[in-house]
Formats: structure tokens, C-alpha cells, sequence
């Protein structure tokens, strides 16, 4: 196998050492030898050292506490590649996908990012996000696929450059919806997404997952985003809806009161888009099911 010094695949991971050992195993033995970048959020269960025992050849980042998708954005400072493809520690990339993501990137540079098509457990059915991105009303005059306005962090390629110029990942966020302030981000600083659905990657969550939680942590972000980047219709807009969700789903309720709580800081960091940006965001929403499951 030859290795394709292009392209850096970051975990991120947190007390999941069996699946995340799991993970790595399929990430090496990929035709593209990708470089690996292991990033522990604080795990209790030795996940840092068992990664280092079984793969010498990555590198190890312990970051002694939860920094969530922040993370993510400490790999990518590491990685020394042009491109970065982000895994989970239950997810990992199809045979060739990562080559083909670093041909596509290589043929658009103000592409930032391609959004791969992800398919989900052992039966490999598409994500419904997939259905979603592909059907985008953006278009993709200049692009290779669907432009899109956001994306699954699991099944996602990045400019390295441009990921870090516009700061990556923000740790306040924690992990659940937290892909969207930066495809604005991307967007605002006049960079492309697009999905690319001959780039594939494969994700298998566990079967028990505590979705109030997540729905929770999802709501949360959701205001926070509209709060930091959206001008003050966008705000309304996205205010109420959440709002009308609260009414009948505790977790959304929850979660919006945690944003109010603890979401000053969103105000003195507030950086709406411009109007185009605003606009493709809203052209993206209108396509999408009145309330979208979180």
C-alpha cells in the first residue's frame, strides 16, 4: 500500500478505548495510509495509552479535560497535511474515499470542505442527512457536487487552511449540532462546502444512545449559533421555533434554557453573516421538513 501524504485523519475520543482501537485498526490499514492524530478529551480509561501501545505511528494529543469538537480543531493544529478528514471513534472512511476527497480538493481550491455521503451500521444505509445535502436548492455551478450549507463532522474533509483561519471548532459547543457555526464561518469568509457523495464514510454509533440528551445539547447550539451569526431576523426566526418545539419535547425545552443561561458570551462574540450567506442559509431551511428532528 502507498501512502498519500495529503491527507490526516483526526479522532477525537473520550473513554471509548475498545471502539476507538477499533477505529484506528480500519483507519491504518486503508489504502491511503492516512497520517492519524489522536485526540483524547480527558478519558478516565487509559484510552491515550492503549492508542500509543497498539499504534506507535500516530500521534497522541491528551488534553486532560472535555473540550468536545474543540478537540478536533487541537488535530487539525497538529496535522501537517493540506487536508484533514475527521473521524469519531465509532467511525472511520471507505476504501479510496480519502483520495478521492484530496483529488476534489485539489481540483477547487476555495472548495473548504467536502461533505461525504455516510453510511450508518451494518446494513449501510444512508444517513437521512445524505438525502438532505444532496437535494440542496444552492446548486453546483463551480462545485462537484450539491453546495450545502452544513454537514456531518463524522463524514467531513477539510482545507486545513482554511479551517484554521476561520478557528475551527469552538469547544463551547461540546459535541451535537455543533458542524453549523462553522460551515457559517467557512461560508462568511467566502469559502465552499459541497457534497460529494462518491466520498463515503462509515459510522456505527452505539445502539443505546440517550437522544434527550443530545436533543438537549442540539437546541442549545442551535440558539447559540443563530445568537452569534444570524442578523436579528434570523435570531427571531430561530428563537421561535425552537420555542414552539419546547412546548411539546422537554429536551429542546431544557436546552433552551441552558442557551439563556449560559449564553452571554454569545452576545459579545456576536459576528452576524452578510446577506448572501443569510440568504443560502435561509434557502437551505425552506427545503428542509418544517421541524427537523435534532
Amino acid at each position: 500500500m502507498s501512502t498519500d501524504d495529503r491527507v490526516t485523519a483526526v479522532v477525537a475520543t473520550r473513554n471509548r478505548r475498545r471502539e476507538l482501537l477499533d477505529a484506528l485498526g480500519r483507519l491504518a490499514s486503508l489504502p491511503e495510509r492516512p497520517a492519524l492524530v489522536v485526540v483524547d478529551n480527558g478519558s478516565s480509561d487509559h484510552t491515550a495509552a492503549a492508542a500509543r501501545s497498539s499504534h506507535p505511528e500516530a500521534r497522541v494529543l491528551e488534553l486532560g479535560m472535555n473540550l468536545g469538537a474543540g478537540a478536533r480543531t487541537e488535530g487539525v493544529r497538529l496535522a501537517s497535511t493540506p487536508y484533514v478528514a475527521f473521524s469519531d471513534d465509532d467511525s472511520w472512511w471507505q476504501w479510496g474515499a480519502l483520495a478521492r476527497a484530496a483529488e476534489v480538493l485539489d481540483a477547487y481550491p476555495r472548495l473548504a470542505l467536502v461533505a461525504a455521503r455516510i453510511v450508518v451500521g451494518a446494513q449501510r444505509d444512508d444517513d437521512p442527512t445524505c438525502a438532505v445535502m444532496a437535494a440542496s436548492p444552492l446548486g453546483r455551478e463551480g462545485l462537484p457536487g450539491p453546495a450545502v450549507m452544513g454537514f456531518l463532522a463524522c463524514g467531513a474533509v477539510v482545507r486545513r487552511s482554511a479551517f484554521l483561519e476561520v478557528g475551527g471548532f469552538d469547544g463551547r459547543l461540546g459535541i451535537g449540532g455543533e458542524e453549523k457555526l462553522l460551515a457559517l464561518d467557512l461560508a462568511g469568509a467566502g469559502w465552499r462546502l459541497a457534497y460529494v457523495d462518491d466520498v463515503v464514510a462509515e459510522h456505527h454509533p452505539p445502539r443505546r444512545v440517550d437522544s434527550g440528551a443530545r436533543r438537549r445539547i442540539q437546541a442549545r447550539n442551535e440558539a447559540w449559533t443563530a445568537w452569534l451569526r444570524r442578523p436579528a431576523s434570523g435570531v427571531a426566526a430561530v428563537t421561535a421555533r425552537l420555542a414552539r418545539r419546547s412546548v411539546r419535547d422537554d429536551a429542546v425545552r431544557a436546552g433552551l434554557r441552558d442557551a439563556v443561561r449560559h449564553g452571554g458570551w454569545t452576545w459579545r462574540e456576536r459576528r452576524p453573516v452578510d446577506r448572501s450567506v443569510e440568504a443560502a442559509l435561509r434557502a437551505v431551511e425552506a427545503a428542509m421538513p418544517l421541524e427537523p428532528a435534532c
